[in-house]
């Protein structure tokens, strides 16, 4: 076997792996979920967001209202959410479970947690 042929051997075993890299990584963006999330004063929609563990997800706030929080103490995450914009949250639930979520902004008399 000559050093031509050796080198293109070579050559085509890396880009063969680097197809099988970048198939693994457009694979695993499109098991990414996005949830989208618009709350408004002493609520959120949907009310209750179901995941699978170790599917990675983000979380897309909209409002329309007022300036709200969500906050994920079981998962250590939270976010302002700002009227006029997106605020996401990225994250891969390593845990099952339920898993209380709440505003942590007050909004105004009657807010509940």
């Amino acid at each position: 076997m000559n050093t031509n042929h050796k080198r293109r051997l070579l050559l085509a075993g890396a880009l063969a792996g680097g197809l099988g890299g970048v198939a693994a990584a457009v694979g695993a963006q499109s098991q990414e979920r996005v949830i989208k999330v618009v709350a408004k004063k002493f609520d959120f929609t949907p009310g209750e967001i179901h995941l699978k563990k170790n599917v990675p997800v983000t979380l897309e706030f909209t409002t329309q209202d007022v300036v709200m929080g969500f906050n994920l103490p079981d998962f250590a995450l939270r976010t302002d959410i700002v009227p006029g914009t997106t605020s996401r949250l990225r994250f891969t639930p390593d845990k099952a479970g339920e898993f209380p979520f709440h505003c942590d902004v007050f909004c105004g008399s009657g807010m509940k947690t």
